[in-house]
């Protein structure tokens, strides 16, 4: 029997989300009294130091979104959730000391920044007890079969070792959490939806439905998930997926639940097959840590690109001399997406033709990408310039073939570019 009152601090980070979070559930059922904290703006990667733009706009409502969305679910278990924008470090730190916290809860990140921060306020709170369960990707480095510092150099070998494993099943939120410290106060000012992009665990799990169960677009995946464009093209669910609102495991499920009830097809299949894809860029990142932002990436080959302001600049703003790779970025910076076709023409050009440092450019992504990983972001752009996991070397597209292919009408340039294109 427990002799004494324990108070637990749970982190959210990359785990915006109350169902199939195995950390706050752990830490929940540990704790007598809880503080749920969500920092807003802390550094995740080098591009501070990199890039000079601020946070787009749409990327920017988004994130805010799904932390309301996470304020008010806890709301309706008597919880609420503390909203900060400090340093992360100190001001955990601080929380720990003013309210003598007994029990300290976060996800498990493989990120090199994630794992630093949490590690540092380890350090600093040497009494306390530290809570961290995978909830971020389908497997655990236990379930691997291999050793981390194995991982296959590129993904098929990857993808053909792991896709048979077993996936554990998500776990259910709680129906009740411990008590709030403190009286919880009046609900933050909502933000406006951009569009049909509505970050929360709610609207997560209402695009997964609709997306397989309400629409069957998932039969026609393989097949659209190339466009340009059309929201119902491809399933969007990396919008949830980057800030957890929704878990990678819970999406697996659910393909599985859908197959079950109607049927397997090729375009179920290449579903858990970009899944896999994410989860290669995560142990990818777990394994090559800061390598990742390094110029020479994995390879330790410096690319024959330099920085050039006037050019990033015309790219960012859509204002190259390659009418596609500008409607791409004008969708991005007004949207805060872009499809996975248009990801690899933007970056291909940058690389390529405008013979730029990718690191620019994947700091640029960071930036305005509602659907930011950092181990996919910064994977794939490694990938494109030929210092990453790709065992051809440089991937380069053929912008005028691409056009023709993917916007044969201009249907998509006109849209974005009207009298520029």
């Amino acid at each position: 029997m427990k002799s004494e009152i324990t108070i637990g601090l749970y982190w959210f980070r990359h785990d915006l989300r109350l169902t199939d979070n195995p950390t706050f559930n752990k830490l929940c059922q540990q704790v007598d009294w809880l503080i749920c904290v969500y920092i807003q703006g802390y550094n995740q990667t080098l591009q501070d130091s990199i890039c000079e733009v601020h946070t787009g706009k749409p990327k920017e409502i988004f994130e805010y979104q799904s932390v309301l969305a996470l304020d008010k679910s806890l709301r309706q278990k008597k919880q609420y959730l503390l909203i900060l924008d400090s340093p992360s470090h100190p001001t955990l730190s601080n929380l720990v000391q003013q309210y003598t916290v007994t029990h300290i809860g976060a996800d498990f990140h493989p990120g090199f920044y994630e794992q630093k921060s949490f590690k540092a306020l380890q350090n600093a709170c040497p009494q306390v007890k530290f809570i961290s369960e995978v909830g971020h990707s389908l497997f655990s480095v236990n379930d691997l079969p291999f050793e981390l510092e194995d991982l296959p150099k590129s993904f098929t070998p990857f993808r053909k070792q792991v896709e048979n494993l077993s996936i554990d099943l998500p776990v259910e939120a709680l129906a009740t959490l411990p008590n709030t410290i403190e009286p919880i106060p009046e609900v933050p000012e909502p933000l406006t939806p951009q569009g049909d992009m509505k970050g929360g665990e709610y609207a997560a799990g209402e695009q997964l439905n609709y997306y397989l169960f309400g629409t069957d677009l998932i039969k026609q995946y393989k097949q659209t998930r190339n466009a340009l464009d059309a929201w119902d093209s491809s399933s969007k669910l990396s919008l949830w997926l980057a800030n957890g609102c929704l878990s990678v495991r819970t999406v697996y499920h659910t393909i599985k639940e859908y197959e079950a009830q109607r049927g397997a097809n090729d375009s179920s299949d290449w579903l858990y097959f970009e899944l896999l894809w994410r989860e290669y860029f995560q142990w990818y990142l777990a394994k090559h840590q800061a390598r990742l932002f390094h110029f020479s990436g994995i390879q330790q080959v410096a690319p024959l690109t330099e920085f050039n302001q006037q050019m990033f600049t015309r790219w960012c703003e859509g204002m190259t001399e390659y009418p596609i790779v500008n409607a791409c970025m004008r969708q991005l910076n007004q949207t805060g997406y872009m499809s996975n076709r248009g990801r690899q023409l933007v970056a291909s050009c940058f690389v390529h033709e405008l013979g730029l440092d990718w690191r620019y450019g994947a700091a640029y992504f960071e930036q305005q990408l509602i659907d930011y990983d950092v181990a996919s972001n910064w994977g794939n752009w490694q990938y494109l310039a030929g210092v990453g996991a790709d065992p051809r070397g440089h991937r380069r597209f053929d912008l005028n073939k691409q056009t023709a292919t993917y916007d044969p009408q201009a249907v998509f340039r006109n849209k974005w570019l009207g009298g520029d294109s």
